[in-house]
């Protein structure tokens, strides 16, 4: 590429898989370019904006952005936003950025801990609130409480369950969570009543809790018990499952006790902080 060629910015398309993919590679995110890629670039496309930048002939940079929720009330979530390692610190990812976020006030992302990405983001208006961690342990350790009882269920079921909860449609999220492999729906009941619902399946090599959000009317000790349950109810052929959680979240404590452990964190910055409730949702890292 040529270092003086201007940058543009444009909608990606599916033939820019392969540079998206190696500038993924080349940012240090092997883990997330799995057999379920493709599917993921294709959900960012159809459901959100996704956005390269491209330098003569060749794609230097990429990134996306979905909609949770809708009218004056909807998030803008910065899902991805990489750049290839030999254009970093050019603008480009500012670039990507004002493309992404024109009229959309209420923005939030879980932001790496690259030592640009926060200033760049607070440039945005976004503040760094807490930690989101990456917990991974021993399922055969976790004791759910009396009263629990988790069931699976299909995509259009779970986000029907959480639509009537947070009025926030995540069908389309749901169809994809549930679609890669060993994907499913899972709801959490409390003596028969459903208080928390969310996605599994396998994200990378771990199976994985990758979204579970609880009733608003749910106290902290139940949104705690209710990850429990459903983690203790998943089968990893390893024995071992992952998820993500808030470093708020009553669930912390208890799986760091059963001998969880994190493996690493991101940042969650948002224009405010009440974007996500810390305390009550487990979100998906790129979905959330």
């Amino acid at each position: 590429m040529s270092e003086h060629a201007p940058v543009t910015i444009r909608a990606a398309a599916m033939t820019d898989l392969d540079a998206i993919r190696a500038i993924a590679v080349a940012t240090g995110q092997e883990d997330s370019v799995d057999g379920g890629f493709p599917a993921y670039l294709r959900h960012l496309m159809d459901h959100g904006t996704f956005l390269v930048a491209v330098r003569g002939e060749s794609v230097t940079g990429y990134g996306a952005a979905l909609p949770i929720g809708a009218g004056a009330r909807a998030v803008s979530m910065l899902a991805d936003l990489f750049i290839d390692p030999r254009e970093q610190g050019s603008g480009i990812g500012r670039a990507i950025l004002t493309g992404l976020w024109r009229d959309e006030p209420r923005r939030m992302t879980f932001s790496s801990l690259n030592a640009r990405a926060l200033p760049l983001y607070t440039s945005f208006g976004l503040d760094a609130w807490w930690p989101l961690l990456y917990l991974s342990g021993p399922v055969a350790r976790l004791s759910p409480q009396a009263g629990w009882s988790v069931s699976a269920a299909g995509a259009t079921e779970a986000a029907a369950i959480e639509l009537g909860w947070t009025g926030c449609d995540r069908t389309a999220d749901y169809e994809l969570l549930t679609s890669r492999p060993g994907g499913t729906g899972v709801v959490a009941s409390l003596n028969g009543r459903p208080v928390a619902v969310g996605a599994a399946g396998v994200t990378g090599s771990e199976l994985t809790l990758s979204h579970l959000t609880s009733d608003p009317a749910a106290t902290e000790p139940q949104a705690a018990e209710a990850v429990v349950a459903v983690l203790a109810r998943l089968e990893p052929a390893s024995g071992q499952a992952r998820t993500y959680l808030p470093g708020p979240h009553p669930a912390v404590r208890p799986l760091l006790a059963s001998g969880w452990k994190i493996s690493e964190f991101d940042l969650y910055m948002a224009s405010t902080p009440e974007l996500i409730d810390p305390r009550r949702s487990a979100p998906a890292p790129g979905l959330a």
